[in-house]
């Protein structure tokens, strides 16, 4: 089967505006999901417990995101992009070699769910123009919760 063999109601053309748009979501949300990974192995100093434990908080949330947003993909027909490479290629999410001091962690971070909220908003004009509520929703959802992450790593500053 084919992405010209799925008849969802969205045209090819459509599907793959979106499916372009998502491979961006997945690679921003795997490098993020990394980078709070990395954080979380990698944060010290007196709020280390506090920031240890929100640390995974996020990352183990951002790995069911990963998979529901690659499984979309799939569902509108197209691959997923899986390597590291791939996702390299297609981020903008900066990476930041080493462990930094807790904070710039914390504003790293913030930095990072603001970029994946711009993410979802150049998806969601097209996704909204086709009529896929299914992508709408999804983008939407992940919007709301990396606003509010954001918000609440913007608090701890």
């Amino acid at each position: 089967m084919t992405a010209r063999d799925i008849d969802i109601g969205i045209d090819q053309e459509d599907r793959r505006s979106i499916a372009d748009g998502l491979t961006r979501l997945l690679a921003d949300t795997y490098t993020l999901y990394l980078k709070t990974h990395s954080y979380h192995w990698n944060v010290t100093g007196p709020r280390f417990r506090d920031l240890h434990l929100m640390f995974e908080e996020h990352y183990t949330e951002l790995a069911t995101a990963v998979d529901d947003v690659a499984e979309r993909i799939r569902t509108l027909g197209y691959p997923a992009p899986g390597t590291f490479a791939e996702f390299l290629a297609l981020t903008t999410i900066e990476e930041v070699p080493g462990a930094p001091a807790a904070e710039d962690m914390v504003k790293d971070l913030v930095t990072a769910h603001e970029i994946v909220v711009r993410t979802c908003r150049e998806i969601l004009p097209t996704a909204q123009k086709a009529s896929d509520e299914s992508t709408v929703g999804l983008v939407a959802d992940r919007m709301a919760i990396h606003e509010k992450t954001a918000w609440m790593l913007r608090s701890l500053l």
